[in-house]
């Protein structure tokens, strides 16, 4: 990892101090992390994206599978799925620095088909996360990336180029087959995709693995299989998560309380609600949100 970038990303964490974490920044699709300190783990949901860590070290979760990345290494995620960060390495020394960079997966999809010799994944079945090393013509385009922030009057005509560019050096790197599976715009592993698109579409709903199987094109036992090697999870797990996350947001934002959440992402009753509530978060979610509430004031 280049001392450039490093000195880069913190002079803008800097100056945008006192600012909400992550930094959302005029590039799309591109938000900037600092932690001067270790942090608990978080639940989010996580879209196709770029990783980056700049200092520090960071893990997260997916279903029953862990990745541990640190300064010099990205995580690439393929497709939005629920997951569990946490910040494992900060100080304020040497505090945690990092970027998301969201996947244009079109982008890169047309930027495959333009190569003279594309990658081909050995296996179109495989997990949907990776890490990869990030250093060389990687590093110089985040921080080209960052640098262009200093002149957003370039950023919509730059900032493309350089997204362009990222995919094509992913593409081309000793990762490119595992690129290259998450890109692929048609066989199986899209058609899970699909699915798993459809699922994220309609959690609130009642899930039946043959309609999911049905839009996989596959028979409910290798789309059951298949979905829990790219996701680290089950299609009713991954159903599960996205209903307690979501049910989280809405009372957080104060839209609703746990009863009227509950029902609002489709559970039909509130004490199971709050049962699963309980072991995904840790507490219940009454006592959760104002934990959580508690912490956005401090």
């Amino acid at each position: 990892m280049s001392n450039a970038l490093l000195e880069a990303v913190k002079r803008y964490t800097d100056q945008h101090a006192g600012q909400s974490n992550p930094i959302l920044t005029a590039i799309d699709g591109m938000a900037i992390l600092r932690a001067d300190h270790e942090r608990p783990p978080s639940h989010l949901i996580m879209r196709p994206a770029l990783c980056v860590v700049v200092q520090g070290a960071k893990w997260t979760t997916f279903g029953d599978r862990r990745y541990d990345y640190r300064a010099g290494q990205a995580l690439v995620v393929s497709v939005e799925m629920p997951a569990l960060s946490r910040v494992a390495h900060a100080s304020p020394a040497e505090p945690f620095l990092g970027l998301v960079i969201e996947f244009d997966l079109a982008v890169a999809r047309d930027v495959m088909e333009r190569l003279d010799s594309p990658p081909t994944p050995e296996d179109p079945f495989g997990h949907g996360v990776f890490v990869t090393d990030f250093e060389g013509p990687l590093s110089d385009c985040v921080l080209r990336l960052v640098r262009l922030l200093d002149t957003p009057q370039a950023i919509p005509i730059v900032a493309p180029l350089i997204m362009r560019e990222i995919c094509y050096w992913l593409l081309t790197g000793p990762d490119g087959n595992e690129v290259a599976r998450m890109v692929l715009a048609n066989g199986h592993a899209q058609r899970v995709v699909n699915a798993i698109h459809a699922l994220r579409d309609q959690f609130t709903e009642t899930v039946r693995i043959e309609d999911l199987a049905a839009v996989a094109q596959m028979s409910p036992s290798a789309f059951h299989r298949q979905f829990k090697a790219l996701t680290s999870m089950t299609p009713l797990q991954y159903q599960k998560q996205m209903r307690l996350l979501q049910a989280r947001n809405l009372m957080v934002a104060g839209q609703a309380n746990a009863e009227a959440a509950a029902y609002q992402v489709g559970y039909e009753s509130p004490s199971q609600f709050s049962r699963e509530y309980t072991r995904m978060f840790g507490a219940p979610p009454r006592r959760d949100i104002a934990t959580l509430k508690t912490a956005v004031m401090a």
